[in-house]
């Protein structure tokens, strides 16, 4: 009896050994998305900095509303999450060349980014607006005014589309972030810059306390979305995260701290 039982813990032993060793023998080419992500333990996580999203506090640490559901939802996956400032207009390039896993800073869902990554369930609701001086916010018309609005982003493609800006002089910017300083210091006359971001950089208490948003003028109502690579197993390990977190309140929790309850569509 007790050889029988030696020879099956041999056996389950010997098993196991082959298993480990031919998922550590993997060639990186032949790893799933979600298994090269685990294997690193690492999920590397595209942003720029903008408020209320990922920013530099007080403390001179990162945070935001971004910074929090993403460690959230890396504590729910089992990973750490490592946060990567990039150029939003090299995005794609970045997230294709393996330098960062993911976009999750507000990225709005479009149909052509559909088509080349791979994006979650949308989490929260946005739309562009119009941000100029105070004392300018009953503007009607921007023929002949400056705009700007950040390279490659959702205000750069209202403004090249949207009559409303046919006759304005439209200049790119790095981000939003300048965007909004272009306005503050004058050399533009308005921007066009995330609702959320808004909420979080404009107004009393703020950097930009002599900004408004034109209230009488919106644009494109959108949704977020966290993309990964075309492809991807780790989009619905993050879909069931985002479930997940909003279930249990902790999503709600986390968006009431920087004013954008509101805004979360999460089911």
């Amino acid at each position: 009896m007790k050889k029988a039982l030696s020879l099956i813990l041999a056996l389950v032993l010997a098993v196991s050994a082959m298993l480990m060793f031919g998922a550590c023998g993997k060639d990186a080419a032949d790893l799933t998305d979600a298994e090269y992500i685990a294997d690193k333990g690492e999920l590397v996580i595209g942003i720029t900095y903008f408020e209320p999203m990922n920013y530099i506090g007080a403390d001179g640490e990162l945070t935001g509303f971004e910074t929090e559901f993403a460690t959230a939802v890396c504590e729910k996956i089992g990973v750490k999450p490592v946060f990567q400032k990039i150029e939003w207009k090299t995005k794609e390039i970045e997230l294709n060349g393996k330098t960062i896993d993911c976009i999750w800073n507000g990225m709005t869902i479009t149909d052509d980014r559909l088509a080349t990554m791979s994006i979650s369930v949308p989490y929260m609701a946005n739309k562009q607006v119009l941000v100029v001086k105070a004392g300018n916010e009953n503007l009607t018309s921007v023929d002949g005014l400056s705009i700007v609005a950040e390279s490659e982003s959702a205000g750069q493609e209202v403004i090249e589309t949207d009559a409303f800006f046919a006759n304005a002089e439209f200049t790119a910017v790095t981000d939003q972030a300048t965007a909004l300083l272009e306005v503050k210091n004058g050399t533009a006359d308005a921007c066009v810059v995330d609702y959320v971001l808004s909420i979080g950089m404009i107004g009393a208490g703020t950097s930009y306390e002599d900004l408004v948003v034109v209230d009488s003028q919106a644009f494109a109502d959108e949704e977020y979305g966290v993309a990964f690579r075309q492809g991807s197993d780790m989009t619905e390990k993050v879909n069931q995260a985002m479930a997940e977190l909003k279930a249990d309140g902790t999503l709600d929790t986390i968006a009431a701290k920087y004013k954008l309850q509101e805004q979360i569509i999460v089911k």
